[in-house]
């Protein structure tokens, strides 16, 4: 059967997709942070993440895209104007980029990545910062094969324990 339905497709997210991207909130970071977020704190985080603080999310924010293939959510990007920056020109920051575990690994998150990077280009914003767990090997590896240079590194608090974050730069 010939579609003319493609197969990936990046759009804004809706209401309607609270769902879905509460479930891949959930499983990505069960796989990514179990074993780094203390189990507890890592609970609480995905427990608070559920479709209504989707929907709000949507509702107010607006930045959040969501790759689709076949129609299936397979992962979510939010993004706007760098927290803590300083200067007089914008940065742009990509908060998340997160993909259910089942998408990770074969090339997709390279289109969520350059869509979120266009939408600030038309923006204006004068490059791009991303915050990883140091930990996260899968994040640090991603962003650096993406051309990110380290460029800072702050400590954060998850439950009991402090974890290193890296940011990651371009230009």
């Amino acid at each position: 059967m010939i579609t003319d339905r493609p197969l990936i497709n990046v759009r804004r997210a809706k209401p309607g997709d609270a769902k879905a991207l509460a479930n891949v909130f959930c499983e990505s970071w069960r796989s990514a942070y179990t074993g780094i977020i203390p189990f507890m704190h890592l609970q609480q985080m995905v427990r608070a993440r559920d479709a209504t603080w989707w929907q709000n999310a949507i509702r107010r924010e607006g930045d959040i895209l969501v790759l689709e293939v076949e129609s299936v959510v397979a992962g979510y990007a939010t993004f706007g104007p760098a927290r803590n920056q300083t200067g007089t020109k914008p940065i742009g920051e990509i908060y998340e980029l997160y993909f259910l575990p089942v998408y990770q690994g074969i090339g997709l998150g390279e289109h969520l990545f350059e869509a979120c990077r266009q939408s600030l280009d038309v923006r204006k914003m004068n490059g791009l910062v991303v915050w990883a767990l140091a930990d996260n090997d899968m994040a640090t590896e991603f962003y650096r094969h993406r051309g990110g240079k380290p460029a800072g590194e702050v400590v954060e608090a998850f439950g009991p324990i402090r974890l290193a974050k890296i940011g990651f730069r371009w230009t």
